[in-house]
């Protein structure tokens, strides 16, 4: 942990001393609100760490983290007006604490700066290619964020179809930034797939794991309600999968409590979550999960590194896997 310690450190250093101070104040008091909100920052601790696995250095590729950190944010702030969620990581979205007006423009420009943050890299002669690879997963992004809104309006969603949506929503940009990070250390064609691999695997394994916290963590722990996603009736892993492997009562009784916005929510979160365990579901999660995360580590070890360096790499994956919060 000491490790992923000094890499957050240096991050957050580095975020300290660019801050968004400028004029009109409503503009940047918004940037510089959502990002001081804290969250894993695991994008940019793991573009860090991909450039640390072959030069000690990582301290080039400071500007490209923070790019990706703002990015990640100008999501954030957009989607929670497109979700029209009130809280973000328990404090007031952007649009709440300001408007949605402030919302949009302040996205807008965040997503501006995080391209100004790439110029910022010593060495541009790559730079075209991050570019590439950028592009690609801010795209990718959007059409993920669609497939999920789709997902509000249909009545049946494949495991495949739901994979493919966190895939596009949370996995490449985790995926994207590895290979960014592994770009600016001269990694060669071959370490580069197996980051951008790692970052994928481990994307999906969190989601599926966020899936699995939301329904069956500690509340204690977790930090919010649990069962939030049940009172939603969000169509997560854990619900797709019941859907499929549940008898036709079961699958009956599963899509009544999912549909229904009249029981008492507590209870609806009861008797979903004891009919998903009665399934066996928080086990086939987890199988899932581990799947994801063994296809990871056997990209990691494939990259062509002493092994010392890829200790921290490793322990932030165990850690952001293995969470109950």
């Amino acid at each position: 942990m000491q490790a992923i310690n000094t890499f957050n450190q240096s991050f957050e250093q580095y975020m300290q001393q660019h801050p968004f101070k400028a004029e009109p104040l409503e503009l940047y008091e918004p940037i510089d609100y959502i990002l001081q909100l804290g969250g894993k920052r695991m994008r940019p601790l793991m573009l860090l760490m991909s450039y640390a696995l072959f030069n000690d250095d990582y301290e080039k590729a400071l500007p490209a983290a923070y790019a990706i950190e703002i990015f990640h944010n100008f999501s954030l702030v957009h989607d929670d007006i497109m979700d029209q969620a009130p809280l973000r990581r328990g404090k007031p979205t952007v649009h709440e604490k300001w408007n949605v007006n402030t919302g949009i423009l302040s996205g807008d420009v965040m997503l501006v700066y995080a391209y100004e943050y790439l110029l910022k890299l010593e060495n541009l002669t790559r730079l075209p290619e991050i570019i590439k690879i950028f592009n690609r997963f801010a795209i990718e992004v959007c059409e993920g964020q669609q497939m999920d809104m789709n997902f509000e309006r249909c009545t049946h969603v494949t495991i495949e179809e739901y994979l493919k949506m966190i895939e596009l929503k949370t996995s490449v940009l985790l995926a994207g930034a590895m290979k960014i990070g592994g770009i600016i250390a001269d990694a060669d064609g071959k370490d580069l797939h197996h980051l951008y691999e790692i970052g994928r695997n481990i994307g999906l394994a969190f989601q599926i794991q966020d899936d699995y916290l939301d329904t069956f963590g500690d509340p204690a722990k977790f930090g919010k309600k649990v069962g939030g996603d049940i009172a939603q009736n969000k169509k997560t892993y854990l619900i797709i999968k019941a859907l499929e492997i549940a008898d036709t009562d079961n699958k009956a009784k599963l899509q009544m409590l999912i549909s229904n916005n009249t029981m008492q929510e507590a209870e609806k979160i009861q008797t979903v979550t004891q009919l998903l365990h009665d399934l066996g579901i928080p086990e086939l999660a987890n199988n899932k999960k581990l799947d994801y995360q063994e296809i990871a580590y056997a990209h990691l070890e494939a990259i062509d590194v002493a092994p010392k360096r890829k200790v921290a790499l490793k322990a932030i994956a165990d850690y952001l896997l293995n969470r109950d919060i």
